[in-house]
């Protein structure tokens, strides 16, 4: 970079520091303010699981979550994948659960105030989407007869005082589930409905007390909510909750030119919709179309909103009946993670594809074509110093 474009680069800068006050247009203050944690609405009442918000349940539900019994060899839980202390995900490219997965796990806060769940949105309900890990041969490996016991056997009395009398499971198979080995299947197949169905009431419940526990994890407050206050109530942000030159630039790309905001939009810096952004294919890894492929699972899921599972009825199934069933900007498409931590938790995309956020930006800046479908992206042609200050602003959001 030359003398004179570095002159008016920090000339630039020094404008938007306003001789120390960020300079924000009033359009660009409202923006920020839908940004801010403190514009979050409170979680809508799931009107397809009851016991949402019984605290009996999210305790239960906090047991089972870091429950290695909650799998087939006994050695792996939710938290394996889903950690406490790394914002309830795990830093890997993909999750490793019994086995490697294809996909990166990602994080829990917030997760509730979501429609659709998973990279791809196979599943329609937070309960629903609980259910899929225990019985994935490379993430918990168990079956839904196995956990039926385990909990009778080790819960039986809390189960019991939350969602009534539990079935009597003394001639269920040990181990059956629809979705299993083939002794396993072939057990599942042997029962009479009845008992299938008492099996598969236990399950869901099972979904349903995990997600009541995490519907309490919340998004931490950040110095980028704290800068949002200030600027709402024209009080000028001191110390750590000042913005330097380079983060005001930077949230002024990411609201303006860089037009990332489009997508990350929302307190949760996410519109919980899928997009295909001509993210690469990992090698080796089995052809991946995103929600493409994702429509017809969550039609076929046994414990979706129109299931004979859900509670209340079918009046909270909207997203369900009217969802987009096909069409191109269905390949490839993922859906938008919320950027609230994400400093903090590399790799990114749904696969890990990128190793930082300096990576991450420069796809979007280069908009590169997708492998299959249509990118949604198109070429910013950002600076080197633009890169940087979109990255210095996303730090912001972890801080």
């Amino acid at each position: 970079m030359s003398r004179l474009s570095r002159l008016l680069v920090l000339m630039a800068m020094a404008v938007l520091a306003g001789c120390g006050k960020p300079a924000f247009s009033d359009a660009e203050k409202k923006t920020i303010a839908s940004l801010a944690l403190s514009a979050l609405p409170p979680l809508k009442t799931d009107t397809t699981n009851r016991y949402a918000d019984v605290p009996a349940a999210a305790a239960l539900g906090s047991t089972l979550f870091f429950d290695v019994g909650m799998s087939g060899d006994g050695m792996v839980s939710c938290s394996t994948c889903h950690k406490i202390d790394r914002q309830f995900q795990d830093d890997l490219p993909r999750a490793v659960g019994v086995g490697r997965t294809n996909r990166r796990t990602m994080p829990l806060a917030g997760v509730a105030h979501d429609p659709w769940f998973f990279w791809d949105g196979r599943r329609d309900s937070l309960w629903a989407q609980a259910l899929a890990p225990l019985e994935n041969p490379l993430e918990q490996a168990g079956n839904r007869a196995a956990y039926a016991h385990y909990i009778k056997a080790r819960f039986g009395e809390r189960y019991e005082r939350i969602f009534g009398p539990l079935p009597d499971l003394s001639d269920v198979a040990a181990n059956a589930s629809p979705l299993g080995s083939d002794a396993e299947k072939a057990a599942w197949n042997a029962m009479p409905a009845a008992q299938a169905e008492a099996v598969n009431r236990v399950f869901a419940n099972i979904g349903k007390a995990i997600a009541a526990f995490e519907r309490s994890i919340a998004p931490p407050r950040t110095r980028f909510d704290r800068f949002a206050a200030a600027l709402a109530t024209g009080i000028q942000p001191q110390g750590d909750d000042a913005f330097s030159p380079e983060e005001i630039l930077g949230l002024k790309l990411f609201i303006g030119k860089a037009n990332c905001v489009t997508c990350h939009t929302g307190p949760r810096f996410t519109d919980s919709s899928f997009h295909n952004t001509g993210v690469p294919p990992v090698a080796n890894l089995p052809p991946d179309r995103g929600r493409m492929d994702a429509v017809a699972q969550v039609e076929a899921d046994p414990f979706n909103c129109l299931g004979a599972f859900r509670d209340g009825d079918a009046s909270a199934c909207g997203e369900l009946r009217f969802m987009v069933k096909a069409g191109p900007e269905l390949i490839r498409a993922y859906k938008t993670p919320s950027l609230r931590g994400a400093a903090n938790r590399a790799p990114y995309m749904h696969a890990g594809q990128f190793s930082s956020l300096d990576e991450v930006v420069a796809h979007y800046s280069t908009a590169p074509t997708s492998v299959e479908g249509e990118s949604e992206i198109h070429p910013l042609q950002l600076s080197d110093r633009e890169r940087a200050a979109l990255v210095a602003f996303l730090k912001t959001l972890a801080e």
